[in-house]
């Protein structure tokens, strides 16, 4: 998944409440203030890290959270 791709998830009108990043699974976990969920699963390690810096450029700092790595 490309980033550009990520600004593609709708999320219907609603607010981005929390962003967890897996990095154990290269997945980032998208939660709308309405209950909606959305996944963003990379196919390699330089489509998470491009993932992972839009997160870190784009969402405020309150609202991203780890995973605990297992």
């Amino acid at each position: 998944m490309k980033v550009n791709q990520l600004r593609r998830v709708q999320m219907n009108d609603d607010l981005l409440n929390k962003c967890v990043i897996d990095t154990n699974k290269r997945t980032v976990y998208l939660y709308s203030d309405g209950g909606d969920k959305k996944t963003v699963a990379c196919d390699t390690t330089e489509e998470f890290m491009n993932v992972l810096s839009f997160v870190r450029n784009k969402v405020e700092e309150e609202r991203v959270f780890y995973s605990d790595p297992l």
